[in-house]
């Protein structure tokens, strides 16, 4: 898929310029600035570029950079929570449509949650994966946790965006364990060239001290939950947390390490399938896709459980076909639908397009 971006600058309530990015057209998804954040660099990036695709199909996907990092301004005094709050508040100002799908990854997930509080009449729907409602100061209940947090900090300090291939590889594990050499290159790149090693560290010292727990009881905007099972970065039990307190909230388990999702991996195409049936597409899409590939209505189904995240044998039972038989099934899809990978193929399957 032919991917491209406008750029644009908003001016925060302190005066700071923030960058945005946007692509695709339709409905808008607007994703809550986070830690490592290059609107630019995103667009080549082997990790980001699949989301950029996924979600620009249907929707236009807009993104930004924090205070401090990428193409936003770099030197400015106020790094606080407060600060991303107000940076938040300056890009959703400059959306003109009424409302919006409000996206929250990892520490985004508190500034979605807590712009859906004090906006609710913007936020259509509001999708949390793999976030938490409380930093890892906050929620530290021994000496342990504590000193853990204080000296994550000081690795950032002291690490960040060296060459030296064990801080490199400390940081790829805790956000990508299962990343591929390629990926984990790319993501010690970023480092480099999203934030100096001081602002690093001190915005991962402020989001260490986000609450927003007391606040999650009192939303009232659909809400979609999704959690990586064996999360590095961000526990569990924070998503679990978050979907407990949140009145309706859908949790969604992924079976994933990575705190970023890959598209290689099964939780993608879980997540993916969420999200859609979460923000209310219909199937005609789908079903045009179908047709013009010439799927039968048998390999249609073998994509319909694709879609779902099922892996070929949990596909052959459910069909009472043997795991033979479903592989070769699926070499037929892929090449009707032109497609190579089941990433590609789930893509397509819920952007109707080629």
């Amino acid at each position: 898929m032919k991917l491209s971006q406008s750029i644009r600058f908003c001016t925060s309530a302190d005066g700071a310029r923030i960058a945005v990015a946007s692509c695709g057209t339709g409905q808008v998804i607007l994703r809550a600035a986070h830690w490592l954040s290059h609107v630019d660099y995103d667009l080549e990036s082997p990790i980001w570029r699949p989301w950029l695709q996924a979600l620009s199909a249907h929707n236009r996907f807009v993104r930004y950079d924090p205070r401090g990092c990428g193409l936003s301004d770099r030197h400015v005094a106020d790094l606080s929570v407060e600060a991303w709050h107000a940076d938040m508040d300056a890009v959703a100002a400059s959306i003109e449509e009424p409302r919006f799908v409000l996206l929250g990854l990892s520490q985004g997930g508190a500034l979605a949650l807590a712009f859906a509080m004090r906006h609710p009449e913007r936020v259509s729907h509001l999708v949390l994966l793999n976030a938490y409602s409380q930093g890892a100061r906050v929620r530290a209940r021994t000496e342990a946790e504590r000193l853990e947090a204080e000296t994550l900090v000081n690795f950032v300090r002291i690490g960040w965006g060296r060459d030296n291939p064990a801080f490199c590889q400390f940081f790829t594990n805790l956000f990508i364990p299962d990343g591929t050499p390629e990926q984990h290159r790319w993501w010690g790149d970023l480092e480099k060239v999203t934030a100096t090693a001081d602002v690093a560290a001190q915005l991962l010292w402020h989001m260490q001290g986000i609450d927003v727990l007391d606040l999650a009881s009192g939303l009232r905007v659909p809400t979609l939950i999704a959690h990586s099972r064996f999360d590095m970065r961000v526990p569990f039990e924070e998503g679990r947390r978050l979907a407990a307190t949140i009145p309706g909230a859908r949790f969604v388990p992924l079976e994933s390490k990575n705190h970023v999702l890959l598209p290689s991996e099964p939780a993608w195409a879980v997540f993916q399938a969420e999200l859609s049936t979460f923000l209310g597409r219909d199937r005609p899409e789908h079903a045009r896709a179908i047709r013009e590939a010439g799927l039968t209505a048998a390999e249609a189904a073998i994509l319909d459980l694709v879609a779902e995240g099922l892996d070929n044998r949990t596909i052959a039972q459910r069909l009472g076909k043997s795991v033979k038989t479903i592989r070769n099934q699926l070499s037929a899809i892929f090449s009707k639908l032109g497609v190579h990978s089941r990433s590609q193929a789930i893509i397509m399957t819920l952007s109707g397009r080629e």
